[in-house]
């Protein structure tokens, strides 16, 4: 039985694993790891069916809503959706003003995380390791990959939903960065800040435009997160090792993602009418045209790496209330 602090370390959970899904190179399947709640979040997932309703009738809403552990799920996506909604203009604000600081935290969160996957494998074997080295070439070759320009429409959205989501709960694998690549990134977060900027200024037009674009693309996430969570905690259930060392690969791999000094090969218009990078490459502090910042991305890099351990201890500290 959960407490209420703990409910309120979960919200604070959800709230990272949103603001790591808002950015293109890091996913909130990572943080949701690394915070103790993965192996949970997935297993609640799979279980949600139409059944819900049926058990909720027969013996009483209260005892269903235990039953699907749904006050976890509820107050996660609560976390999930706050951050989303208030940090996404703000993380795109760093993105594009400063963008080494940004990544630097992140690599060096991602770094401690690949170190605290790899650590929960029980015995590498030559299986596992050839496993991890495919998964980091395919996460790799993904962060590579051309990005293209996709049709602006609702049936596009909610392909974009289907996929993305899929990425945003596998460590490693940015469903930002699927949608980056998918052509409807700038779209989606367009969308997002349409809706704040509606519910802000009470704009009714424009939130019942912004919130149905939202409304399908969150359709198709649903469905490609109930599926894709079958598979995943069917993974988990019978190839715990294997699947953990393909985590750890896909992490590896997405670390060229995130490297923080990067030299632009091509350039799109964002939703806010700015000139940002389309595709990259990754180079030496020293090649960097501009002010390398050096100090300041090492400084950021180690915050990121601590972060890591203390979300870790604080995971461990709640395992009991779970």
């Amino acid at each position: 039985m959960r407490s209420s602090l703990s409910y309120i370390f979960l919200a604070l959970k959800g709230m990272a694993i949103g603001a790591a899904d808002v950015v293109p190179g890091v996913s909130g399947g990572t943080i949701a790891f690394i915070s103790g709640i993965y192996e949970e979040l997935l297993n609640t997932i799979d279980k949600l069916d139409l059944k819900f309703f049926s058990l909720g009738r027969k013996e009483g809403w209260a005892k269903a809503w235990k039953e699907y552990n749904l006050s976890f799920l509820v107050t996660l996506g609560s976390g999930v959706l706050l951050s989303i909604f208030t940090l996404a203009r703000g993380i795109t604000y760093l993105m594009e003003n400063e963008p080494i600081v940004l990544w630097s935290f992140f690599f060096g969160l991602v770094l401690a995380s690949i170190l605290y996957i790899a650590q929960q494998v029980n015995g590498w074997t030559p299986k596992g390791i050839i496993a991890m080295i495919l998964a980091a070439a395919l996460a790799y070759f993904i962060t590579v990959a051309a990005p293209s320009t996709a049709p602006d429409n609702y049936g596009f959205l909610f392909i974009s939903g289907f996929i993305a989501i899929i990425a945003m709960i596998l460590p490693g694998i940015s469903g930002s960065f699927i949608l980056l690549l998918l052509g409807s990134y700038a779209s989606v977060i367009g969308t997002v800040n349409m809706l704040s900027e509606a519910i802000v200024s009470g704009n009714v037009d424009l939130g019942l435009q912004a919130g149905g674009r939202l409304a399908v693309f969150a359709i198709g996430a649903v469905l490609g997160l109930k599926v894709f969570s079958k598979i995943l905690t069917w993974m988990f259930n019978n190839y715990k090792n294997l699947t953990l060392a393909v985590l750890t690969g896909f992490m590896i791999g997405s670390l060229n993602k995130i490297w923080p000094w990067k030299e632009s090969l091509s350039t799109y218009i964002n939703s806010d009418g700015h000139e940002v990078p389309l595709t990259e490459k990754s180079i030496l502090p020293g090649n960097f045209s501009g002010d390398p910042q050096v100090g300041t991305a090492i400084t950021a890099c180690i915050i990121g790496f601590l972060t890591i351990f203390l979300l870790e201890k604080l995971a461990n500290r709640k395992k009991g209330e779970i």
